[in-house]
């Protein structure tokens, strides 16, 4: 029979990784690398947090194994230890969203109302494209689409998707997605699109869920 004190060691161990993403801006940090390395200052600016604090979440999140790091100059960089990370992040999501009283109400405090958003799942989406039938726009910031993107869809970051409009075909079946189920960009998107008379819609989730699925990607502008 195994000892006692081992078993607990081991099981510590294993939950050190539990213990590191027990943050909600650590979870955020992990949504925000599932679409690319970022530099400690460009992970702050995103998570709304001083540096200090930031690169406090990033050491632990490392020390946990979940993040790797590189440097370049005197910038440092983090990124996903794997794709497992990301999959882990994403059942995490799924787990609350069962089974934490909740969840659905805050999402739609932050969200607002989706009932008039129409929802495209990954298949349907990646026949479409395969057909041609539909435009589908990548919103995030141009550097998340450079680092990754779906293949065959257009960066158009929702900062500048009104400028872009003119070049969208007032006919065209419109698909956005950006970073996850809970990225507010798409769904942006959809509202600005169906307001100047698009047929508009998002993807079920984002672009780690799209590559996880194994379906066709593409990097660079």
């Amino acid at each position: 029979m195994g000892d006692r004190g081992a078993k607990d060691a081991l099981f510590d161990g294993l939950a050190e990784v539990a213990k590191a993403l027990a943050s909600g801006r650590r979870a955020e940090i992990i949504d925000l690398l599932a679409q690319g390395d970022r530099s400690v200052e460009e992970v702050a600016a995103e998570i709304d947090q001083s540096v200090a604090n930031t690169s406090h979440h990033l050491r632990a999140l490392a020390r946990a194994g979940l993040l790797t790091t590189r440097r370049e100059g005197t910038r440092i960089y983090y990124a996903l230890a794997s794709d497992r990370v990301g999959a882990l992040w994403a059942a995490m999501r799924k787990v609350a969203e069962t089974h934490v009283a909740g969840i659905e109400r805050l999402a739609d405090a932050y969200l607002g109302d989706r009932d008039a958003i129409e929802v495209v799942g990954r298949k349907e989406l990646a026949a479409r494209l395969k057909r041609g039938d539909v435009v589908v726009l990548d919103v995030r910031p141009a550097a998340e689409y450079g680092a990754g993107h779906i293949a065959g869809s257009r960066s158009v970051p929702i900062t500048e998707l009104r400028r872009q409009l003119s070049a969208l075909s007032p006919e065209a079946e419109v698909v956005a997605y950006c970073r996850g189920p809970y990225c507010v960009y798409a769904d942006e998107a959809v509202r600005e699109l169906r307001k100047r008379g698009f047929a508009a819609s998002r993807l079920e989730d984002g672009f780690p869920e799209w590559k996880r699925a194994g379906l066709p990607v593409a990097a660079g502008s």
